[in-house]
Protein backbone atom coordinates (compact mmCIF):
# COMPACT_ATOMS: atom_id res chain seq x y z
CA UNK A 1 0.00 0.00 0.00
CA UNK A 2 1.51 3.30 -1.07
CA UNK A 3 2.37 5.76 1.68
CA UNK A 4 2.48 8.75 -0.68
CA UNK A 5 0.14 11.59 0.21
CA UNK A 6 -2.31 12.18 -2.65
CA UNK A 7 -2.05 15.63 -4.19
CA UNK A 8 -5.01 17.94 -3.93
CA UNK A 9 -7.04 18.21 -7.11
CA UNK A 10 -7.52 21.65 -8.70
CA UNK A 11 -11.18 21.57 -7.66
CA UNK A 12 -10.20 21.44 -3.98
CA UNK A 13 -7.79 24.36 -4.15
CA UNK A 14 -9.09 27.66 -2.82
CA UNK A 15 -8.10 31.03 -4.23
CA UNK A 16 -6.22 33.23 -1.79
CA UNK A 17 -8.18 36.29 -2.92
CA UNK A 18 -11.95 36.60 -3.23
CA UNK A 19 -13.70 37.47 -6.50
CA UNK A 20 -14.54 41.01 -5.27
CA UNK A 21 -10.83 41.54 -4.51
CA UNK A 22 -9.91 40.44 -8.04
CA UNK A 23 -12.48 42.80 -9.57
CA UNK A 24 -11.20 45.61 -7.35
CA UNK A 25 -7.59 45.09 -8.46
CA UNK A 26 -8.44 44.85 -12.17
CA UNK A 27 -10.63 47.97 -12.13
CA UNK A 28 -7.87 49.80 -10.27
CA UNK A 29 -5.22 48.80 -12.81
CA UNK A 30 -7.36 49.89 -15.79
CA UNK A 31 -8.65 53.14 -14.25
CA UNK A 32 -5.24 54.16 -12.86
CA UNK A 33 -3.58 53.52 -16.24
CA UNK A 34 -6.17 55.72 -17.97
CA UNK A 35 -5.79 58.42 -15.32
CA UNK A 36 -2.00 58.35 -15.60
CA UNK A 37 -1.88 58.62 -19.41
CA UNK A 38 -4.64 61.23 -19.63
CA UNK A 39 -3.11 63.11 -16.69
CA UNK A 40 0.18 63.34 -18.56
CA UNK A 41 -1.77 64.71 -21.54
CA UNK A 42 -3.17 67.42 -19.26
CA UNK A 43 0.28 68.02 -17.77
CA UNK A 44 1.82 68.59 -21.21
CA UNK A 45 -0.64 71.42 -21.89
CA UNK A 46 0.87 73.36 -18.97
CA UNK A 47 3.72 71.55 -17.18
CA UNK A 48 3.72 71.80 -13.42
CA UNK A 49 7.46 72.39 -13.37
CA UNK A 50 9.10 74.88 -15.72
CA UNK A 51 5.98 76.57 -17.11
CA UNK A 52 4.82 75.99 -20.67
CA UNK A 53 8.42 75.52 -21.78
CA UNK A 54 9.04 72.87 -19.11
CA UNK A 55 9.78 69.21 -19.71
CA UNK A 56 7.07 67.36 -21.66
CA UNK A 57 6.20 63.66 -21.71
CA UNK A 58 6.52 61.78 -25.03
CA UNK A 59 3.33 61.20 -27.08
CA UNK A 60 3.27 57.41 -26.62
CA UNK A 61 2.57 57.94 -22.89
CA UNK A 62 -0.40 60.22 -23.52
CA UNK A 63 -4.13 59.63 -23.89
CA UNK A 64 -6.73 62.05 -25.18
CA UNK A 65 -5.00 63.70 -28.12
CA UNK A 66 -5.40 67.21 -26.72
CA UNK A 67 -6.14 69.04 -23.45
CA UNK A 68 -9.95 68.68 -23.48
CA UNK A 69 -9.72 65.06 -24.60
CA UNK A 70 -7.27 64.30 -21.81
CA UNK A 71 -9.57 65.95 -19.26
CA UNK A 72 -12.56 63.88 -20.44
CA UNK A 73 -10.63 60.61 -20.11
CA UNK A 74 -9.04 61.64 -16.83
CA UNK A 75 -12.18 62.59 -14.95
CA UNK A 76 -14.23 59.71 -16.37
CA UNK A 77 -11.59 57.30 -15.07
CA UNK A 78 -11.47 59.18 -11.76
CA UNK A 79 -15.20 58.57 -11.34
CA UNK A 80 -14.77 54.84 -11.97
CA UNK A 81 -11.77 54.69 -9.63
CA UNK A 82 -13.63 56.53 -6.85
CA UNK A 83 -16.70 54.32 -7.12
CA UNK A 84 -14.44 51.26 -7.09
CA UNK A 85 -12.85 52.44 -3.83
CA UNK A 86 -16.27 53.16 -2.35
CA UNK A 87 -17.88 49.80 -3.08
CA UNK A 88 -14.80 47.87 -2.00
CA UNK A 89 -14.62 49.89 1.21
CA UNK A 90 -18.24 48.99 1.94
CA UNK A 91 -17.47 45.36 1.09
CA UNK A 92 -14.59 45.03 3.55
CA UNK A 93 -16.66 46.78 6.21
CA UNK A 94 -19.65 44.48 5.67
CA UNK A 95 -17.50 41.35 5.65
CA UNK A 96 -15.29 42.63 8.51
CA UNK A 97 -12.23 42.07 6.36
CA UNK A 98 -10.90 45.42 7.57
CA UNK A 99 -9.61 43.60 10.65
CA UNK A 100 -7.10 41.77 8.43
CA UNK A 101 -6.30 44.67 6.08
CA UNK A 102 -5.38 47.65 8.24
CA UNK A 103 -2.72 48.23 10.86
CA UNK A 104 -3.50 47.67 14.55
CA UNK A 105 -1.70 47.87 17.86
CA UNK A 106 -0.78 44.18 17.58
CA UNK A 107 1.14 44.93 14.37
CA UNK A 108 3.13 47.67 16.09
CA UNK A 109 3.95 45.29 18.94
CA UNK A 110 5.05 42.65 16.45
CA UNK A 111 7.51 45.11 14.92
CA UNK A 112 8.85 46.17 18.32
CA UNK A 113 9.19 42.88 20.18
CA UNK A 114 8.17 40.15 17.74
CA UNK A 115 10.56 37.34 16.82
CA UNK A 116 8.68 35.92 13.84
CA UNK A 117 10.02 37.44 10.56
CA UNK A 118 6.87 36.54 8.61
CA UNK A 119 4.66 38.18 11.23
CA UNK A 120 6.72 41.35 10.80
CA UNK A 121 6.14 41.20 7.04
CA UNK A 122 2.38 41.06 7.65
CA UNK A 123 2.70 44.05 9.99
CA UNK A 124 4.57 46.11 7.41
CA UNK A 125 2.06 45.07 4.76
CA UNK A 126 -0.81 46.38 6.86
CA UNK A 127 1.03 49.63 7.59
CA UNK A 128 1.57 50.20 3.86
CA UNK A 129 -2.04 49.19 3.08
CA UNK A 130 -3.29 51.67 5.68
CA UNK A 131 -0.98 54.49 4.57
CA UNK A 132 -2.29 54.44 0.98
CA UNK A 133 -5.82 55.39 2.09
CA UNK A 134 -5.07 59.07 2.94
CA UNK A 135 -2.90 59.33 -0.20
CA UNK A 136 -5.76 58.14 -2.44
CA UNK A 137 -8.22 60.42 -0.68
CA UNK A 138 -5.81 63.33 -1.17
CA UNK A 139 -5.52 62.51 -4.88
CA UNK A 140 -9.32 62.47 -5.25
CA UNK A 141 -9.74 65.61 -3.11
CA UNK A 142 -7.20 67.64 -5.10
CA UNK A 143 -8.55 66.22 -8.35
CA UNK A 144 -12.05 67.47 -7.56
CA UNK A 145 -10.61 70.89 -6.73
CA UNK A 146 -8.86 71.00 -10.12
CA UNK A 147 -11.92 69.70 -11.99
CA UNK A 148 -14.46 72.09 -10.45
CA UNK A 149 -12.55 75.06 -8.99
CA UNK A 150 -15.54 77.40 -9.42
CA UNK A 151 -17.84 75.04 -7.51
CA UNK A 152 -15.23 74.15 -4.87
CA UNK A 153 -12.98 77.22 -4.45
CA UNK A 154 -12.42 76.28 -0.81
CA UNK A 155 -10.46 73.22 -1.95
CA UNK A 156 -8.06 75.50 -3.83
CA UNK A 157 -7.87 77.75 -0.76
CA UNK A 158 -6.87 74.75 1.38
CA UNK A 159 -3.59 74.58 -0.55
CA UNK A 160 -3.02 78.30 -0.94
CA UNK A 161 -3.36 78.64 -4.69
CA UNK A 162 -3.93 76.74 -7.92
CA UNK A 163 -0.25 75.99 -8.52
CA UNK A 164 0.21 74.44 -5.06
CA UNK A 165 -2.92 72.35 -5.64
CA UNK A 166 -1.45 71.02 -8.90
CA UNK A 167 1.89 70.22 -7.26
CA UNK A 168 0.21 68.25 -4.45
CA UNK A 169 -2.00 66.38 -6.94
CA UNK A 170 1.01 65.58 -9.13
CA UNK A 171 2.98 64.36 -6.09
CA UNK A 172 0.36 61.70 -5.33
CA UNK A 173 1.23 59.89 -8.59
CA UNK A 174 4.73 58.64 -7.61
CA UNK A 175 3.40 57.83 -4.13
CA UNK A 176 0.75 55.53 -5.63
CA UNK A 177 3.40 53.89 -7.83
CA UNK A 178 5.65 53.42 -4.81
CA UNK A 179 2.76 51.83 -2.92
CA UNK A 180 2.06 49.41 -5.78
CA UNK A 181 5.70 48.28 -5.83
CA UNK A 182 6.03 47.89 -2.05
CA UNK A 183 2.59 46.26 -1.77
CA UNK A 184 3.53 43.69 -4.42
CA UNK A 185 6.95 42.96 -2.90
CA UNK A 186 5.50 42.48 0.59
CA UNK A 187 2.73 40.25 -0.80
CA UNK A 188 5.40 38.22 -2.59
CA UNK A 189 7.35 37.80 0.65
CA UNK A 190 4.23 36.96 2.65
CA UNK A 191 2.57 34.48 0.31
CA UNK A 192 4.79 33.96 -2.71
CA UNK A 193 3.77 34.16 -6.35
CA UNK A 194 0.49 32.39 -5.69
CA UNK A 195 -0.70 35.25 -3.44
CA UNK A 196 0.35 37.91 -5.94
CA UNK A 197 -1.24 36.05 -8.86
CA UNK A 198 -4.46 35.50 -6.92
CA UNK A 199 -4.99 39.27 -6.78
CA UNK A 200 -5.90 39.12 -10.47
CA UNK A 201 -6.68 35.54 -11.47
CA UNK A 202 -6.88 31.96 -10.26
CA UNK A 203 -3.86 29.88 -11.20
CA UNK A 204 -6.17 26.86 -10.95
CA UNK A 205 -8.28 27.91 -13.93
Amino acid sequence: MSSATPSRSPSTLRSLQSLPAKIFHWVNVVSLTIMLMSGLQIYNANPVFGGREGWHFPPFLLLGGWLAGGRHWHFAAMGIFSLNLLWYGLYILATRRWRHRFVGSNDLRALQIGKNPKRKIYAWHRIVYTAIIPILLLAIFTGIGMYKPAQFPWIVDCFGDWFALRVVHFATVPLVFLFAIVHSLLALKAGGERLVNSMFWDEML
